[in-house]
């Protein structure tokens, strides 16, 4: 089926379509959910909400742009829903306290993408959420903030910190670019 024909199909209900909608896209949203979430049961929750939505609210496709970007809104959109209801994100840390390297590491050349996602496990909940939001995602901090009840400062600081330890975990796996 095209992707048309697919959406068509899960805007009528179709199970097919569902389900081929669903293998089309599960791996690659699994992937998205899963930087955010830490274990892959509570992944796994999230991918199935988050196809619920997508499913649910299928006719809200307006067809301009990509449909998969449209996916990939509802799965960080979820992901974030659900990190809201297990953790707070109005820790503060003052941006004015911490020390801003002008060096940045572009991690995304230097590692593969499972150490990426290795590294980001190691961080606190709220740095990786954050980084992922801003690196990854594209959001400017004002968006970050709105999305985790947080300052614009917190959002920025976190950014900050999970930057710094992102640079120590990198430098303790021997990467010489990571000073």
């Amino acid at each position: 089926m095209t992707e048309r024909e697919l959406i068509e199909g899960c805007r009528s209900n179709n199970r097919l379509a569902q389900k081929q909608l669903y293998e089309r896209f599960a791996a690659k949203m699994f992937g998205v959910c899963r930087r955010y979430v830490k274990t892959v049961e509570n992944t796994e929750e999230v991918l199935m909400m988050a196809f619920c939505k997508v499913f649910k609210k299928i006719d809200t496709f307006s067809g301009n742009g990509s449909f998969e970007g449209w996916i990939r809104r509802i799965m960080v959109n979820e992901s974030l829903m659900f990190l809201r209801k297990k953790y707070r994100f109005s820790e503060h840390a003052d941006v004015t306290e911490i020390p801003v390297k002008t060096v940045e590491v572009n991690i995304e050349d230097e590692l593969a993408a499972q150490d990426i996602l290795n590294l980001l496990e190691q961080l606190p909940i709220g740095y990786r959420t954050v980084f992922n939001l801003f690196v990854i995602e594209g959001y400017k901090h004002r968006e970050i903030a709105e999305q985790l009840g947080i300052s614009i400062n917190t959002s920025k600081s976190q950014l900050i910190l999970a930057k710094k330890k992102l640079r120590k975990l990198i430098k303790r796996m021997g990467h010489p670019s990571s000073g």
